[in-house]
């Protein structure tokens, strides 16, 4: 399909996970854009029982964002990639997968601490990720839940398109300390949210007068 000349290039949508002791980030840039993201966004007020205290906010709301993801070997295939042609999108899942695992230098680790009878042993931590939805969306989440369906296969079994469906929780400022990146990220988040906000109550205020 020809694409006119002139046209933008097409942000693209990730999702990034960073671990401290893995250099290598686990990144995955949408393969192709959903056509639809859905955000449930539950306001946290303060229990109270009315009276002066009945708007207070408790903090951030709590925002889920459910979104699926298409992915496909097909162009790769084509064009002769070998990744592809020996394990389909095995690698583009694991990518996924491997933001809920703990890695496995840490359960070795654990293994060892408990069969040397240590009483204290700190879980493993999931990696800091970020869900990258252009540049006035980028905030810190936490997987919740993942659900793959592989579509086809080729003839070794490796799935050559699958899709996968995410339910993300929305981390703020009240999930991290002041010193993790989690915190700065989604206060520029709002602070990008609180602009968009203005802008949008200028123009309705407008068209209320006129």
């Amino acid at each position: 399909m020809t694409t006119f000349p002139g046209s933008p290039r097409l942000t693209k949508g990730a999702l990034i996970a960073m671990d401290p002791f893995n250099p290598a980030a686990s990144i995955v840039v949408f393969q192709y854009n959903p056509e639809d993201l859905t955000r449930t966004i539950t306001p946290s007020y303060i229990e109270s029982g009315g009276g002066n205290e009945v708007l207070r906010l408790n903090g951030a709301p709590n925002e889920i964002i459910s979104v699926k993801i298409q992915i496909d070997a097909i162009d790769q295939l084509e064009n002769g990639n070998d990744t592809a042609k020996g394990a389909g999108i095995h690698p583009q899942l694991a990518s996924l997968e491997m933001m809920v695992y703990p890695k496995t230098g840490h359960v070795i680790a654990n293994s060892v601490m408990m069969a040397g009878g240590f009483i204290e042993v700190v879980p493993p931590e999931a990696p800091f990720t970020l869900f990258i939805w252009g540049m006035h969306r980028v905030v810190p989440v936490k997987v919740a839940s993942l659900s793959i369906a592989e579509k086809d296969f080729d003839a070794l079994l490796n799935p050559i398109r699958a899709e996968a469906t995410l339910s993300l929780n929305v981390l703020t400022y009240d999930d991290f300390p002041i010193t993790h990146p989690g915190f700065h990220t989604f206060m520029a988040h709002q602070v990008v949210k609180e602009t968009m906000a203005i802008l949008g109550s200028a123009g309705s205020i407008v068209d209320v007068v006129t």
